[in-house]
């Protein structure tokens, strides 16, 4: 395939940005602070500032000679029919599915107790009928413990923000009950099914995209009531940024509080009792740690046993179980909680493990590739305080290199259902029966998935500024691997941030690049979770630049060991930070760059929406001690006067409330005001009515993908097949 000669562009003339005078003195620095109007997303002057940008970027984008092939891969890639994974509640099954023609998936339910639903199950609720826009999704759900009820969250035009609402599973009829201002906890319900719990927040009493958002109110909801006399079950005004996540365990309500979206958390607990209407929450509460040392999550309970995955004392993560029936026999001394299963030396174990009725379903992940294994409780368990397994445990075949993208167990129930994916497979269901005769069935899918071809997958090493080594994964079509072709257009993608893991996953982005003929590479660095705390820990804070130098290392290796002939680079959310970082510290790599819903000004993030909670892994700029290395690499404030940028395009929402969109937009301005006659376009591209990206139509994303594309592959000579 030839390589295209990327064409000379043409100087632009951007639309002009009013610079203000806004200096800073924080910590001793004084910080100008040009484009700060742009943090107010509603303001006419804004407004006008995005309008331009798109009359600016639109034209191009669409005159990319690259972007119609990408726009009918992407499409075909997203509108491909699909089924997701089984849910079965009290006889009946759910799932999402798409026969290809909607921009949202549907809920589907087989009522007769059969294993799975599929495309032909009936509809149960329809996102795509919600509004006639197309902009609402369901960002939540949740199905009663009896099968009878739906609890389901819906967000308007990407925001964080959300809607509760519920239905009768046996005729989709809407119940009255509508909750208004939620956000991120699911709809948590009760064992018996008469209630659930919920996260509630006051009404934004000013800017309902951008004001932050403290933690709010832990409410009880009973079916029928009026939602203004729903009992707030846990509140604390004095703590107005402690999180109290909420799960369900045999009769017990498990509380889990969290100061960050990363950081350790305690664990306290409260019984379930009988009411007039149902359960109830008690009063009384227990604390079963008090000092923040590790990151827990509830796995369920056996009897009085609750089962805990947690990093206490093991960086790769052990299974443990505290007897809550014993709470209060002892003097006041420390919660025991007894080992269940071990940290593994090779392997992280994942908190989608889950309790089944006769053992557990472990998730490992090694070198970010996943595994599900079996390990069954001991029959000799006689109901001792510590709960034992066997020695015997069972690998399920999940194929080779995959991620497990969902996992789900009915409560007392032997059966599992697993969803895989990966490069090259968008999702295939697993339903594996425990007891009493294990049995592993691979769920069908829908005729229609995209075939990408046969495809290459490798694991090339790159060693970072401080020694440290940093794995990749390389991803080509197979025809065009071999070194007869020599190096491609490659597509490096990262993220590094949260604990969260690089894995082999299927991406309408990334699979359209590859049919293409591109090289993808997709870095697996520090600050994510794919080895354990230690390697989430060496990217945190004063250790971001790590995750910086580890993706140059990649870059540099790519390019050097010729599996690269040119580079662009993409990033998401904090990955967005990363791009911002990679073009301002080392803009020399690049062909070109995507920073996407970015964060890009590290020293105000925390001042809008819920950013105060990444400050677990970024610091806080309000701290003399953690300013001076957010300012030192903070992409907003790196930009300076006559460098030669990459051809940069810029990706946001306008309604993103999560990253709020003033990030991308005061990046854009600067990079536009200081762009030297050797840097590349810069171009801001803003969805309207659109957020962070999670229930974004399957069109919309289309577009932005054919745009990303065709933007890279111009800038890096890939010439894409039709």
């Amino acid at each position: 395939m030839p390589y295209a000669e990327t064409a000379p562009v043409p100087a632009l003339t951007y639309p002009p940005a009013r610079r203000s005078d806004v200096v800073e003195e924080l910590h001793g620095i004084s910080v100008a602070d040009p484009y700060r109007w742009l943090e107010d997303p509603d303001a006419p002057e804004t407004t006008a500032f995005v309008a331009a940008q798109n009359a600016l970027s639109s034209p191009l984008l669409d005159a990319l000679p690259e972007r119609p092939v990408f726009a009918d891969l992407v499409s075909r890639i997203l509108h491909a029919p699909s089924v997701g994974l089984p849910h079965e509640r009290s006889g009946r099954t759910f799932a999402w599915v798409n026969d290809g023609t909607t921009n949202q998936d549907v809920l589907v339910v087989s009522d007769d107790g059969a294993p799975e639903a599929d495309l032909d199950s009936r509809v149960l609720l329809d996102p795509n009928a919600l509004d006639a826009e197309g902009t609402t999704a369901v960002t939540g759900w949740s199905v009663s413990p009896d099968g009878a009820l739906l609890a389901y969250a819906a967000a308007e035009a990407g925001s964080d923000w959300r809607t509760i609402r519920v239905l009768d599973v046996a005729t989709g009829a809407a119940l009255p009950d509508e909750i208004g201002w939620t956000k991120w906890v699911e709809p948590t319900w009760l064992p018996d099914s008469s209630g659930f719990l919920y996260w509630a927040h006051d009404a934004p009493a000013g800017a309902t995209f951008s004001d932050v958002t403290e933690a709010g109110y832990l409410r009880l909801h009973r079916l029928g009531d009026d939602p203004g006399d729903d009992v707030t079950v846990w509140h604390r005004p004095d703590a107005p940024r402690l999180f109290a996540y909420p799960d369900v365990a045999g009769e017990w309500l498990v509380l889990r509080y969290a100061a960050g979206s990363s950081g350790p958390s305690d664990l306290a607990v409260r019984r379930l009792v009988p009411g007039p209407r149902g359960l109830d929450v008690a009063e009384q509460e227990v604390a079963l740690t008090s000092d923040a040392r590790a990151r827990w999550s509830v796995l369920g309970a056996r009897g009085s046993r609750l089962v805990l995955h947690t990093d206490d004392g093991a960086p790769r993560r052990r299974i443990v179980t505290v007897d809550l029936a014993r709470l209060g026999e002892d003097d006041g001394g420390p919660v025991e909680f007894v080992e269940l299963v071990a940290e593994d030396a090779d392997a992280v174990l994942r908190p989608e493990s889950a309790l089944a009725a006769d053992g557990l379903a472990l998730v490992y992940s090694r070198d970010a590739t996943h595994r599900v294994v079996l390990a069954t409780f001991d029959p000799a368990d006689d109901g001792a305080a510590a709960l034992t397994v066997t020695a015997h445990r069972r690998a399920v075949d999940l194929g080779g290199a995959v991620t497990v993208a969902d996992l789900d167990v009915e409560e007392g129930s032997a059966v599992v259902h697993v969803r895989t994916a990966s490069f090259t497979d968008a999702g295939t269901n697993h339903r594996v029966v425990t007891s009493p005769t294990p049995k592993h069935t691979v769920l069908p899918t829908p005729p229609g998935a995209f075939d990408v071809g046969d495809v290459s997958v490798t694991r090339p090493r790159a060693t970072s500024a401080d020694g440290t080594e940093v794995p990749m994964f390389l991803v080509r079509r197979t025809d065009l691997a071999d070194g007869e072709h020599g190096p491609r257009p490659t597509l490096l993608y990262g993220y590094g941030g949260f604990r969260l893991e690089a894995n082999p996953e299927f991406r309408a982005i990334f699979v359209a690049w590859v049919a293409a003929g591109g090289t993808l590479a997709v870095a697996t660095l520090r600050g994510g979770g794919e080895y354990g705390e230690q390697w989430h820990d060496a990217g945190t804070k004063d250790r971001k630049q790590n995750v910086f130098d580890d993706l140059y290392a990649c870059a540099e290796t790519l390019l050097a060991d010729g599996m690269a002939s040119a580079i662009a680079v993409h990033g998401r959310s904090n990955g967005g930070l990363l791009v911002g970082a990679a073009m301002t510290q080392r803009p020399e790599l690049w062909a070109a760059a995507l920073p996407t819903v970015g964060v890009l000004d590290m020293l105000r993030f925390h001042r809008f929406t819920v950013g105060w909670a990444w400050r677990s892994d970024y610091g806080d700029p309000d701290d003399a001690a953690d300013f001076p290395a957010l300012h030192a690499y903070s992409p907003l404030h790196r930009v300076r006067d006559d460098v030669a940028y990459p051809p940069t395009l810029i990706c946001t929402g306008d309604h993103d409330d999560r990253v709020v969109p003033a990030h991308s937009l005061k990046f854009g301005a600067e990079l536009q005001h200081t762009a030297s006659p050797s840097s590349g376009p810069v171009l801001l591209r803003v969805d309207t009515r659109a957020g962070h990206g999670m229930g974004k139509p399957k069109d919309a994303q289309a577009a932005e993908f054919a745009d990303q594309l065709a933007f890279a592959a111009h800038h890096t000579g890939l010439v894409p097949e039709s």
